[in-house]
């Protein structure tokens, strides 16, 4: 620890370039910006060209480094998640659990809780991506687990977001009402809504009501048409909604990636997830879910898993290559892809002063990425 200046990078601030300059760190929190050259006094961490830009925020990983949170909702799974990410560029996430039963949903919201209170490094919270969905948009989520918010439910959710730093939830229209979401939000629940066959007036109520955010837009949910807009269109005409997107060749057509880029209306944005999978990391071919084999198969950016019927299980992509799709498939700016796994998701969460951005006073999460956007090192502001 102590102070440090890094140079011989482009820096990115989270929401832009910063050319010729040098970032000052102390004590593992960022000091500033400096351009030229830093003062003799200071060490000097010399890099090799590329990009020094805050590391990646993630907000839905479901596993990773060849465990799932659903087969062992532990602080030392979460540990083993977070760690196989770091190696891409991941330095804060949400171990997300899918839909389960009550008994893993309490054991996953006490496992974040120790993750919590251990500060294990990446780990910010939890995402709960059900149990309260739309079985009508259940996708490789195990339908028997699928029931209505209850007046007990809000009570557990509002006592967990006290415990565990970010509690994140999914649930859909079907399953809950404005009510219920307004309760949920007041308590410091970020709602969210996804796997929902829901009209855009449903959609609306919800956001009306508090719900921030779409799980992963496009994908299990009600999309856009010209008599009725469906979750996809109320979503990307509200400018305070916020939209998770997976960018990994098979889960979005790059087409309609660049659809919604252009239509959302701010200030919430489009931003990326990975709804990573245990594969991510790991060697393995395949790997079980809820009892049901999900296999890797061949991709163009990344493998594809799919359930033996087919359907989408997830994803096995991290968020360096998510951004690397963003650029060369979707023609996004290499700035504009880099703020979709850094500023938005951590300005969605409602901790883009301390992550996600090169600004005084937040942490020194760095990941050093090549002039192709492959990660050459990571850094946590532990290691600093």
């Amino acid at each position: 620890m102590g102070s440090l200046a890094i140079c011989g990078a482009r820096l990115f601030d989270g929401e832009r370039f910063h050319e010729d300059s040098h970032l000052v760190i102390s004590d593992g929190c960022i000091v500033g910006i400096t351009a030229g050259s830093p003062a003799s006094n200071l060490p000097v961490k010399q890099l090799s060209g590329g990009i020094l830009s805050p590391g990646f925020v993630d907000v839905q990983v479901n596993g990773g480094g060849g465990v799932m949170l659903n087969d062992a909702p532990s602080s030392n799974t979460m540990a083993t998640i977070a760690k196989a990410h770091r190696r891409f560029g991941t330095t804060a996430l949400l171990p997300t659990l899918i839909t389960d039963s009550r008994e893993k949903t309490i054991a996953a919201i006490d496992a974040a809780a120790t993750a919590h209170d251990m500060h294990v490094p990446g780990v910010i919270g939890l995402h709960l991506e059900g149990p309260h969905l739309d079985p009508a948009r259940k996708g490789a989520h195990l339908e028997k687990f699928m029931r209505p918010l209850l007046a007990d439910d809000i009570a557990i959710y509002a006592e967990a977001a006290k415990r565990v730093g970010i509690l994140l939830l999914t649930l859909a229209p079907a399953q809950t009402t404005p009510e219920a979401v307004a309760q949920l939000s007041a308590a410091g629940v970020i709602v969210s809504i996804g796997h929902a066959q829901a009209t855009a007036d449903e959609a609306e109520a919800l956001f009306d009501a508090g719900a921030r955010g779409v799980t992963h837009l496009f994908n299990a949910m009600s999309g856009l048409s010209h008599r009725e807009p469906g979750l996809v269109g109320a979503a990307l005409t509200r400018g305070d909604v916020w939209c998770g997107i997976i960018a990994d060749g098979h889960h979005v057509d790059r087409r309609a990636i660049e659809v919604a880029l252009a239509a959302k209306q701010g200030p919430g944005r489009v931003f990326l997830v990975t709804d990573a999978m245990a594969l991510v990391g790991s060697e393995q071919k395949a790997f079980m879910l809820n009892g049901r084999q999900v296999r890797r198969t061949d991709g163009a950016f990344c493998p594809k898993l799919t359930l033996e019927d087919g359907t989408l299980a997830g994803s096995d992509i991290d968020m360096a290559t998510s951004i690397r799709l963003l650029v060369k498939e979707a023609g996004v700016p290499i700035a504009d892809a880099l703020r979709r796994a850094t500023a938005d998701p951590a300005d969605f969460l409602g901790i883009g002063t301390v992550r996600g951005r090169l600004v005084p006073g937040a942490r020194a999460d760095l990941v050093h990425l090549d002039d192709g956007m492959k990660v050459k090192n990571v850094w946590l502001a532990e290691d600093l």
